[in-house]
């Protein structure tokens, strides 16, 4: 087996197997610890997980050639839509104890397992509110590195847009997960992206990459921009 950096993107890995296949992973924050039944690689006295492709919009944009990875080791970083951490918790193997991650999720099931692994996780803060509404959460964050979001909303651009507009530092980026469904049953998904897409760039964002995440992810890209 052997493992080297990914590209050279800080923080992500690629490991190389026996058999002649090779995945891509993330040093374990939290050695010992699962959080979504992947697979725990340890090597060379550090653990690594497997980040499946199949189950983060953000894995799968890397497999699928995304060029630039703007979340790296020390990064603080607003994400929407954190569910119950799966992608979170890589997002937080990448930015280590030197970064910080400030997870926004409205679903109070999904809350409830987002605490339990920020516990584990000391670079991760869990907030219980609504992503539309920026400034209900203002008084907690300071400014980021990064926005991502991963939220099944018609208006999924918009609410980046404003969480971007207050709380991403100047020459950050943003990161959305387009979910097509989400916002038009009927349309062609490369549609409903290039319309997400002019919302982004009517708000001042420069489109930098759109990589359409086919077949690891139906219906779904992502989009990387950074403020013009």
């Amino acid at each position: 087996m052997e493992i080297k950096n990914y590209k050279s993107f800080k923080g992500i890995y690629n490991i190389f197997f026996p058999d002649g296949s090779k995945k891509i992973a993330t040093k374990n924050l939290n050695p010992g610890f699962k959080v979504y039944d992947e697979d725990l690689i340890p090597f060379k006295n550090v653990e690594y997980r497997l980040w499946d492709p199949t189950r983060s919009k953000f894995a799968a944009a890397i497999i699928k050639g995304l060029k630039v990875v703007p979340i790296i080791p020390g990064s603080k970083v607003l994400y929407l839509g954190a569910a119950s951490g799966t992608t979170p918790s890589h997002v937080s193997d990448i930015i280590g104890l030197e970064g910080l991650q400030y997870c926004i999720e409205f679903s109070p099931r999904s809350i409830r397992d987002l605490v339990f692994l920020c516990e584990k996780r000391e670079n991760m803060l869990p907030i219980l509110d609504d992503a539309r509404y920026p400034r209900n959460y203002d008084f907690i964050l300071e400014k980021v590195d990064v926005v991502y979001c991963d939220i099944a909303q018609p208006d999924q651009a918009k609410i980046i847009a404003d969480n971007a507009n207050v709380f991403l530092k100047p020459n950050g980026y943003i990161m959305l997960a387009i979910k097509a469904r989400s916002i038009s049953s009927t349309k062609n998904p490369s549609v409903v992206y290039k319309q997400q897409m002019a919302i982004l760039e009517d708000e001042g964002f420069d489109i930098l990459e759109a990589i359409d995440l086919h077949p690891l992810e139906k219906d779904h890209a992502m989009i990387l921009g950074k403020k013009s």
